[in-house]
């Protein structure tokens, strides 16, 4: 924008040098025609000057003619004739002097009038060169200047955006190496983790800290145990273990196992990006037949009825492996009917904690109603006892209402009407000091805070 504005006023300028220029061309040319006017005016008065000398001359030789003519046709005259002839022959020749010198005074007016015209005429075109030349150079150096301000604007502009571009290049650059340096760590991240998912016993340590964030998310300390031999008699120790209150007995466990079967599950994965149908059915296969074994596992070693629930959860720390269990055909079912064991993913896990704890609040409200009711039950059997004391405090107020009334009506009466002849003692607080009550509002006071 500052460039298009540096070049409109450019533009601008220039027009105004070449408007100057053209007018001050126009005044020279309307000079030198005017200079031209007069000289043809000067030639016109010239031309009619020699038209009259030519008549001049023509009315002369007439003249001459005719005296010509007269003196031979009077040849015989007398000589005072002769006489006057000649002084009218010297009146012309006076006459005739005089139209040569009035030719040649216009001829030399002319030439000087002519000269002056010249010389006016070559002052007007050296004034008119002189002020075109002074107007170039002063557009010249307009034009100079204007360039080398725009000159300069540009440069100041493109160096202001090469540096913006070049600022903006490198903030970008910058971001893609610290977008490429997070890639970096990303892929080693992703090789770390597949070396950690690549080995059996921290795969199973991976599912059984998940798990355990899940129990710690939405169980309490004390609603859930680790590491527990769940079977009496049995070295076996589940995981996790949830206890379940008993009404009338001790709590009871619920075996949660995590389970990933990485191996087959990264073959089913496999074989579903390369489209390969036979692959993906026999790696299904395999799955199923690895859920059922580790269902029988859990069963087998966790499960002890009355110390633990009659079925156990098995945890499956993947999304993914979770769907494909589900989406087997029976698999679900032949696992509870079989083993007795549920199977759960990340979410699901949190929906069976969550109604866990739900029944954890609801057996407490039911031990607590038990102990509301006892409560209730004593405020019942003793309300009529306070109600019998409550009649009685209430009687032994309206007898004392009934005495404080009769004192302030008899007896204050009384002592008013004793009292009627007695002077009152104008000094409060004498009189105060010699009752020796002086206390007693205070007391009042301090009775009733």
């Amino acid at each position: 924008m500052g460039m298009e504005l540096v070049a409109a006023l450019a533009s601008v300028a220039a027009a105004v040098c070449a408007a100057t220029a053209i007018v001050m061309q126009v005044r020279a040319h309307r000079e030198l025609e005017r200079s031209r006017a007069r000289m043809d005016e000067a030639s016109e008065q010239m031309a009619r000057a020699n038209e009259a000398l030519v008549s001049v001359q023509s009315a002369l030789s007439q003249v001459l003619t005719t005296s010509q003519a007269t003196l031979n046709q009077a040849a015989s005259t007398s000589i005072i004739e002769q006489q006057h002839f000649d002084s009218q022959v010297r009146a012309i020749d006076q006459v005739s002097s005089k139209a040569d010198e009035a030719r040649r005074e216009i001829a030399q007016n002319l030439e000087q009038n002519r000269g002056a015209v010249e010389q006016r005429l070559d002052k007007v075109r050296e004034t008119v060169d002189v002020q075109l030349s002074a107007i170039r150079r002063d557009n010249e150096l307009k034009l100079e200047a204007i360039r080398a301000t725009v000159d300069e604007k540009l440069a100041t502009t493109l160096n202001d955006r090469l540096g913006a571009s070049f600022k903006q290049v490198s903030s970008q650059l910058e971001a893609v190496y610290r977008g490429l340096g997070d890639m970096q760590n990303i892929a080693s991240g992703v090789g770390d983790l597949k070396r950690v998912l690549s080995n059996v016993k921290t795969r199973g340590i991976l599912g059984e800290v998940q798990l355990g964030a899940i129990l710690r998310d939405i169980l309490t300390p004390d609603q859930y145990a680790e590491n527990v031999a769940t079977k009496p008699g049995s070295t076996e120790r589940v995981e996790f273990a949830v206890k379940l209150p008993v009404e009338g007995g001790d709590p009871i466990w619920l075996p949660i196992d995590s389970k990933f079967p990485g191996d087959t599950y990264e073959h089913l994965r496999d074989a579903v990006e390369a489209g390969d149908a036979e692959g993906v059915a026999a790696a299904r296969r395999t799955l199923e037949q690895v859920i059922k074994a580790e269902a029988k596992d859990i069963s087998s070693k966790y499960l002890s009825v009355p110390e633990t629930t009659n079925f156990a959860v098995m945890f499956l720390p993947f999304e993914g492996l979770y769907a494909e269990v589900v989406d087997r055909p029976g698999l679900i079912e032949c696992l509870q009917r079989d083993y007795q064991v549920n199977v759960a993913g990340p979410s699901t896990m949190a929906v069976i904690l969550n109604s866990l704890q739900m029944s954890y609040q609801t057996f407490a409200f039911q031990r607590r109603a038990d102990e509301i009711q006892k409560v209730l039950s004593a405020v019942k059997a003793e309300f009529p006892k306070y109600q019998a004391e409550l009649r009685r405090a209430l009687k032994q107020i309206e007898t004392a209402g009934k005495t404080v009334d009769g004192i302030i009506n008899t007896r204050t009466n009384v002592i008013e009407r004793k009292l009627k002849s007695v002077t009152a003692m104008e000094d409060d607080a004498l009189a105060a000091e010699l009752l020796e009550i002086s206390d007693v509002s205070s007391d009042v006071a301090d009775d009733e805070e």
